[in-house]
């Protein structure tokens, strides 16, 4: 309670609604009070504070999560960078060397890793359970016969679809390639102006359940949008059923922990002997500045929290798919393989251990008619998220963008599949409910990225510590 007061009271002293008791005007706001001063506390519809979510975040979780990200497993993600955008035709492709995606070479590329991805055909139906326990697996064996692997390769894509909240990737088609995530990180990379905003605004535009009539505040430092208009919007917004107003939280805290990510790997010196990465403090400060975004800046980053709170929650809920005794994640190098999987039931369990999940089981409650009606509108709309990164004209910020659309609908998937819901009791999980290999790898990357942004925030607040 005294922390409460105490914060109460430099609020009104620094807004000018209390004196100093002296008769003298208190100094300004320093940056960092204005980007975080109200990043804190308890999160709206959920139970947990940023406070404890920074503690477990950065000082448990972080430095075994980016180590688990280095292995083969996750390092090495599969995806088609060449799908044509389905919704416009003008998209202007980003020249900048910076935007360009380094993909691998086939023999780069452990050789467990590159049958990972197969799925099995109906003309399989005799090798079913052989071809099932290689899916579960994560990987198909060396030691099936040939014609179960070629048989799992023609799998039809509908097993599980009706779970599925993203647009499947064709990794199967001559033009998906399998591109190495550390040689290729995400920073920023000049993708920006009316291209990258077209992107942004059709999403929230027409993809959040909001309608047409209600601005949104998305570019605050834009003439003619003023704090009226924010309210109007907010107000809007908090009228919303909890899992709408959820669905755009979730995609403004992916927003915002993408900003963070850009703010942090800024190209800070670029001259022919070498690059310079970095923090931006001006960056960050022009997308979450309390000031600077008409107080729209650190709702971004509550959301970002928000986000955070959504994929720990799946990971927890998932625990019993990756404990089976047969899942592995297999490269093909048995020592490695096996210290991974450790590390990650490690990972795990210390999620499980969080004292504060979110409790997804308020969602889709009531009338059964309707939340599933309700259900089904949040995951197209996802879907359609989910092929919009398909337009974006930075190949970068594209591979990114999938990554990360796709691990937040794999995390979605976790938390509303009536397969996991229904067949993975305590007693243990039935194999009903599976992921990919593509799923798991973008899942946990997709975490790694939000794990990223809740450090960056701890380091861009040190930062702007002192900054007037």
């Amino acid at each position: 309670m005294g922390r409460r007061w105490g914060f109460l009271i430099g609020f009104l002293v620094a807004v000018g609604l209390l004196g100093s008791g002296h008769g003298e005007q208190q100094p300004p706001e320093t940056a960092a009070q204005r980007c975080f001063c109200q990043v804190s506390g308890y999160l709206d519809d959920c139970t947990c504070d940023v406070e404890t979510i920074d503690k477990f975040n950065n000082y448990r979780l972080f430095p075994r999560l980016q180590k688990l990200l280095e292995s083969d497993y996750f390092r090495y993600y599969k995806v088609n960078l060449k799908r044509p955008c389905p919704f416009w035709n003008d998209i202007s492709q980003c020249g900048r060397r910076d935007c360009a995606v380094k993909p691998c070479h086939s023999d780069e590329v452990p050789d467990g890793i590159k049958s990972a991805s197969y799925k099995y055909s109906e003309e399989a139906n005799n090798l079913i359970e052989e071809c099932e326990q290689a899916e579960r697996l994560g990987a198909v064996n060396e030691s099936l016969s040939e014609e179960t692997q070629k048989a799992v390769l023609q799998w039809t894509k509908h097993d599980d679809s009706s779970d599925n909240f993203c647009e499947a990737d064709d990794i199967q088609s001559p033009d998906a390639e399998y591109v190495d995530l550390l040689l290729n990180p995400e920073r920023y990379t000049g993708y920006k102006g009316p291209d990258a905003w077209k992107i942004w605004n059709v999403i929230y535009e027409e993809n959040c359940f909001k309608p047409q009539t209600i601005k949104r505040p998305l570019n605050p430092l834009a003439s003619g949008q003023g704090k009226s208009e924010e309210n109007t919007f907010y107000s809007w917004l908090e009228g919303l059923c909890v899992e709408k107003r959820a669905f755009y939280r979730l995609i403004s805290g992916l927003h915002a922990s993408i900003n963070v990510h850009l703010s942090a790997r800024y190209l800070l010196q670029d001259t022919w002997l070498e690059k310079k990465w970095g923090h931006n403090i001006t960056e960050f400060q022009q997308r979450f500045d309390g000031i600077l975004t008409e107080g729209e800046g650190p709702r971004r980053l509550k959301n970002l929290y928000f986000l955070y709170l959504i994929e720990l929650r799946a990971l927890s809920k998932v625990v019993p798919f990756f404990e089976r005794p047969d899942f592995q994640l297999f490269t093909g190098n048995k020592d490695q393989d096996a210290e991974n999987k450790m590390l990650l039931l490690e990972i795990l369990h210390e999620i499980k251990s969080f004292p504060l999940h979110f409790d997804e089981n308020s969602f889709f409650a009531g009338n059964k008619k309707e939340a599933n009606k309700l259900k089904e509108d949040f995951r197209l709309h996802f879907r359609n998220i989910s092929r919009i990164m398909d337009c974006v004209g930075c190949l970068k910020c594209r591979l990114w963008g999938k990554l990360q659309t796709q691990g937040l609908g794999t995390a979605l998937k976790i938390l509303f599949s009536e397969k996991l819901i229904a067949d993975m009791p305590e007693s243990g999980p039935s194999y009903e409910f599976h992921l990919t290999r593509q799923e798991i790898v973008s899942l946990f990357n997709a975490f790694g990225r939000i794990s990223t942004s809740v450090k960056e925030l701890e380091n861009f607040r040190n930062l702007l510590q002192n900054i007037h």
